[in-house]
């Protein structure tokens, strides 16, 4: 009886004292329920309360029910770290009549929050939905998107879903850590050598917006105080050179510890033109970047670099009746580039679009490290320029024969202690101030890109809006342009390493198909007919058990 009461106050006293300690034990490989001390770190820092509503309610296949359930176990989480400031709900976005649905649509896509078209199967067959597999942030007034499925061409559903699983971590935590941020970072446009258009760069700079303050930065007129305002400097397809007093501050600038993004081509070819006349000369630009580059550890090389792997454009292939018959063909100017690198920066994302996009190659610098995230396919070709193009090439079939190679790195990552390219070498013409470039350089980042279009977004021919970044409006497939630049943003300018989420791994253990279709019926019988069998076998041996003890 002593022994009784002792268990039971026991279990009573263990009980009190677990509500008070929180603890769990993680006993899956890839410690899939265990937080990041990042992501604790994030959470703990909450002032005030935060609310997540997330738009994954309703009527689901199983595959996103598990997605479903996946997030909500993830926010139990993240709200036990939170300190009690965190609070979630799930909504049904698309609950009631037919007007509430619309505007709830349209104030969803205001929000910055896509939907997704989802084939369900039905008694009649297949019918389309649309869902939204995305959650809203709200703290002290502002809101901010979160994307929860991680769409990628070529691979498996179950895949897509794993992909979108593993990401959860992420995508809640760095959304929350941006949106607590007492101030935004600046990120700056380069303007003056004929770089993309504001109109070109709508979206780029409307996402990035979100979570930095964005702005046009011109080389010529900004001081050097303006210079150490800024954590990333992007310069998008520039078309003029740059002077010597211009790079004097771009080396500054990373000296000073400064982030940057190349997207640069060195060769001018431009579809438009194409299209207005039978041919074009494709030329190399003279942007007077070379000597900077090279100093930095890069080469961007004057050439073309076509690729089978790649989008297709509209083209005219003649009139019937009188009207235009237009086909969509592939050009192989226009590679997509699909990500192999398993670099967080690029792990998981879809294909990547470019324009005539060029090729780099990588010098060895010392104190600096370098890392290729994007190249080309093995189906690849390189023109060298000046080279003649027209637009009768997309008729033509390539020859296979021509387009075998290794593949070509387009993007490049380079980290650490870069070298000054005016180290002993007199302060440029232009430089007003008596400021010079620090004997130590601070560590810095830096991506360079073989293409100028890489962040450019079409443009609506109808209104001049401008879509998003990504988005094929010819062909309306929706490239990963924009997660591309939004993820560059976060490694560049964010030193907490809380991208390091993304390569968080969720083993996926499928059942082998081929497998259950040649062994159904054995596995059939040994989960159902042995069962049975030993059961019958246990009630006649018990049967005879007791005829033979009860009979003697």
């Amino acid at each position: 009886m002593n022994n009784l009461v002792l268990a039971i106050a026991g279990i009573v006293i263990l009980n009190v004292l677990s509500s008070f300690f929180f603890t769990r034990i993680d006993f899956t490989a890839e410690k899939r329920y265990t937080l990041s001390d990042i992501t604790k770190t994030i959470l703990a820092d909450l002032d005030d309360a935060v609310q997540i509503t997330v738009y994954l309610e309703g009527e689901f296949p199983a595959g996103f029910k598990r997605l479903r359930n996946s997030t909500a176990d993830l926010l139990r989480d993240f709200k036990t770290y939170s300190n009690a400031n965190l609070k979630f709900d799930f909504v049904n976005p698309l609950s009631g009549d037919q007007k509430s649905q619309e505007d709830a649509y349209q104030l969803l896509i205001e929000k910055g929050i896509e939907p997704t078209n989802l084939s369900v199967k039905t008694e009649d067959g297949m019918s389309q939905k649309i869902i939204f597999p995305a959650a809203l942030i709200t703290y002290k007034g502002r809101q901010i998107p979160v994307k929860l499925l991680q769409s990628r061409a070529g691979i498996s559903p179950e895949e897509v879903l794993n992909n979108s699983i593993q990401n959860l971590e992420y995508a809640f935590a760095s959304a929350i850590k941006k949106i607590n941020k007492n101030e935004s970072g600046r990120i700056g446009f380069t303007e003056g050598h004929g770089e993309l258009s504001d109109q070109q760069l709508s979206d780029a700079m409307k996402s990035l917006g979100d979570s930095y303050e964005v702005g046009r930065v011109d080389l010529n007129t900004i001081p050097f105080a303006g210079l150490d305002q800024l954590k990333v400097l992007i310069i998008a397809k520039p078309e003029q050179p740059f002077t010597e007093a211009e790079k004097y501050k771009i080396d500054y600038f990373l000296m000073k510890g400064g982030r940057i993004i190349w997207s640069i081509d060195q060769v001018s070819a431009d579809l438009d033109s194409l299209r207005g006349a039978t041919e074009q000369l494709a030329f190399a630009k003279k942007l007077n970047l070379d000597d900077l580059l090279f100093k930095y550890g890069v080469r961007l090389n004057y050439i073309l670099l076509a690729d089978m792997n790649s989008a297709q454009i509209p083209v005219n292939v003649g009139e019937v009746g009188g009207q235009s018959q237009i086909q969509l063909l592939p050009w192989l100017f226009y590679p997509v580039f699909v990500p192999v690198s398993t670099h967080p920066l690029v792990k998981n994302l879809d294909g990547i679009r470019s324009e005539f996009p060029g090729t780099i190659d990588l010098i060895s610098v010392k104190g600096l490290k370098s890392e290729v995230i994007l190249s080309s396919s093995p189906f690849n070709r390189q023109l060298e320029v000046p080279v003649l193009l027209s637009l009768q090439m997309v008729e033509e079939e390539p020859d296979p024969k021509q387009f075998q190679s290794d593949p070509k790195p387009f993007g490049v990552l380079l980290e650490g202690i870069f070298p000054s390219n005016f180290k002993n070498r007199p302060i440029p013409v232009g430089i007003s101030e008596p400021l010079a470039i620090p004997e130590v350089a601070k560590p810095g980042k830096m991506i360079v890109l073989a293409d100028g279009d890489i962040f450019k977004n079409q443009i609506n021919n109808t209104d001049g809006s401008a879509y998003p970044l990504g988005f094929d409006r010819f062909t309306r497939e929706q490239y990963a342009n924009k997660s591309f630049l939004l993820n560059a943003a976060d490694y560049l300018y964010d030193d907490s390493g809380i991208i390091s989420l993304r390569n968080k791994e969720i083993k996926l253990r499928l059942l082998d198909r081929a497998k259950i279709r040649q062994e159904k019926i054995f596995w059939q019988f040994l989960n159902i007919g042995l069962p049975l069998i030993l059961l019958i076998a246990c009630g006649i041996f018990q049967h005879y058990y007791r005829i033979r003890k009860y009979t003697h």
